[in-house]
């Protein structure tokens, strides 16, 4: 695991690029966007305290609206996707500060409109959409605005609230300062007798290792470095917590959870029922984790013996070609014209595919409504690479069907629906090198890797989603967030799900302190969710062959032109109820009794 050296972008051949010169020819291109943005902004105060003097009126605001936001979020999206090619870079990061600067001075501009529309009569609104042929498109986003209507304030109110979004958030960007800017974790031995550096982007990649003594190492060593700084994260995320417990109140929802819950119409009890069927399938999870201790061969199981993989075998090398070819294999369940777009896609310059130095790591999806679906990757010629690749594709697919059927105000995804298009796939690839693997320490490895996969996101997200929901919920009772009841709830909580078979550490308890998505609150459990809905649908597809399929793409299509509850339904799946948690519990009981029978 020794440091290679990076290329730098340059001597990244442009085949392996994505395409950003289809957003903007040149920086002059992207400044007038820009300009053009901030100019009709600055001219929008002209439709304040007019919206609903007429129809026309309210059609000429909003589709205004919707072309500053267009040109804004197309200039944003290409300055970040920029500064992501080499954060090191002066002018992207110029672009990218300068095209925040935008949409905070542009959100204050357009705040006005949310609380002038519900300022209006339900019945004068609604009656619009029939004088107005111009509005028929916004029906859904006004019985949305309606159903919310006593949780936006005044025009003024809304206006403040706008112009301290970014103080609001301070504790996310100071987080992302300790954590990934200040953190350091030092250096450990590597497998090789060799003194690296722990990094963010190694550490799992040593967690993983065969060698215990590295694994240890490195878990102590980061988890010490949490430690160290603990008090300070603790005060950090109980503002965070505080801020959205105030936030919900101004908005006079009954809970913090209520409130985050509310934009996509979610009730309370979907969160619950998840948390119910993952704690009801918690000896399944212990199973598990015995048999990882047995398999292992380890007399005590500890926390760093938690992703090591279970079948030591030769990491199998794929060629970024290979991987596009058995990911359409996986795929082939979807049908042609997704297979089709899906490799014309790769083939125009979607994806930027390799790493280089100052590249941002990890992997996303990410583009503008009129702009392509574009993919970024570090891809390492692995196995998990080519499940990042399907997984990212599924968004990029998600995003081009939804653009392509929906109107601007449409065109994006809630992440309650928009992480099923990215498992979906997900599982029907893992269920595809399952069937078709013919040697034996290979299958075993990949039906490891689909139980973690259960145990990473169904139970691990689940916990988190317990965990945060424990801390606002204890705030809204009036307690303190003190470092000693953080740990103490998360390490509770930690215990309840590996069980009795994981030996406990002192370390564990400070592991929710470098978890970057606490900063995002209630946001996680619909990691679980989707991947429940994925498992759901991919088993619906495999059985059901064109209907299903065609139920999916359909779903695929639908954007937020619903809320995310009724648009699952659409593919077959009701998360209202319990059943697809539950479901998908069976299908890892299954697994682990399989894996369990081939040791």
């Amino acid at each position: 695991m020794g440091n290679k050296k990076l290329k730098t972008r340059n001597e990244i051949a442009p085949e392996f690029k994505w395409r950003l010169e289809k957003m903007y020819s040149d920086d002059g291109d992207w400044e007038k966007d820009l300009s053009d943005a901030e100019s009709l902004a600055a001219d929008f105060s002209k439709f304040k305290g007019h919206l609903g003097e007429s129809p026309s009126i309210l059609a000429d605001a909003l589709e205004t609206g919707d072309k500053i936001e267009l040109k804004l979020e197309r200039a944003f999206v290409y300055a970040r996707m920029k500064l992501d090619e080499d954060n090191r870079v002066a002018k992207h990061q110029a672009m990218h500060d300068r095209s925040k600067q935008s949409i905070a001075k542009i959100s204050a501009a357009l705040s006005f409109i949310t609380p002038e529309l519900i300022s209006l009569p339900g019945e004068t609104l609604l009656s619009y959409l029939e004088r107005e042929p111009r509005l028929q498109v916004y029906e859904h986003m006004f019985h949305n605005l309606l159903r919310q209507k006593d949780h936006v304030l005044s025009s003024d109110e809304e206006t403040l609230m706008a112009q301290i979004g970014e103080v609001l958030g301070a504790t996310d960007t100071i987080f992302t300062m300790l954590n990934d800017a200040d953190m350091k974790f030092g250096k450990i031995t590597d497998e090789n007798g060799e003194k690296v550096t722990l990094t963010h982007g190694n550490y799992i990649n040593f967690m993983r290792s065969h060698n215990r003594k590295v694994r240890e190492d490195a878990y102590k060593c980061c988890y010490t470095s949490y430690k160290n700084l603990i008090n300070t994260l603790a005060a950090n995320y109980s503002y965070n917590v505080k801020t959205d417990v105030v936030t919900s109140k101004i908005r006079k929802y009954p809970s913090s959870r209520n409130a985050a819950l509310s934009g996509g119409n979610i009730s309370e009890e979907v969160y619950d029922n998840l948390v119910s069927a993952v704690h009801d399938a918690l000896p399944a999870m212990h199973e598990y984790i015995e048999l990882r201790k047995k398999i292992l061969g380890v007399d005590e199981l500890k926390m760093h013996d938690v992703y090591v993989p279970l079948v030591e075998l030769p990491e199998r090398y794929i060629p970024f070609e290979d991987a596009v070819s058995i990911s359409m294999q996986g795929l082939a369940p979807l049908g042609k014209e997704y297979l089709t777009q899906f490799k014309s896609g790769i083939d125009s310059g979607w994806v930027d595919i390799y790493e280089n130095e100052g590249k941002t790591s990890g992997a996303y999806s990410f583009g503008s409504y009129d702009s392509d679906p574009f993919v970024l990757m570090n891809y390492n010629n692995r196995l998990e690479d080519v499940f990042t690749l399907v997984h990212e594709m599924g968004h990029s697919m998600n995003s081009y069907y939804t653009r392509k059927h929906q109107p601007f105000v449409y065109g994006d995804h809630s992440i309650f629906t928009a992480e099923v298009a990215s498992t979906v796939n997900e599982s029907l690839l893992m269920k595809h090198l399952l069937s078709t693997e013919k040697d034996d320490k290979m299958h075993k490895h990949i039906l490891n890797m689909y139980i973690e996969a259960f145990r990473t996101t169904l139970f691990r997200q689940t916990m988190f989603a317990e965990f945060e929901h424990k801390s606002h919920k204890y705030v809204e009772e009036g307690g303190s967030l003190t470092a000693e009841w953080l740990n103490k709830t998360y390490d509770d909580l930690n215990t309840l799900y590996f069980g009795p078979a994981l030996t406990h550490d002192d370390l564990i308890q400070y592991e929710w302190s470098r978890i970057p998505h606490f900063y995002r609150s209630f946001y996680v459990y619909q990691y679980a969710t989707g991947y429940s809905a994925a498992t759901a649908i991919s088993k619906l597809i495999l059985e059901n062959g064109e209907e299903a399929k065609n139920a999916y793409i359909e779903f695929l299509k639908c954007g937020t032109n619903d809320y995310p509850v009724e648009l699952l339904k659409i593919a077959g799946v009701d998360m209202a109820s319990k059943e697809p948690v539950d479901k998908a519990m069976e299908t890892f009981k299954n697994l682990v009794d399989e894996l369990k029978g081939l040791f």
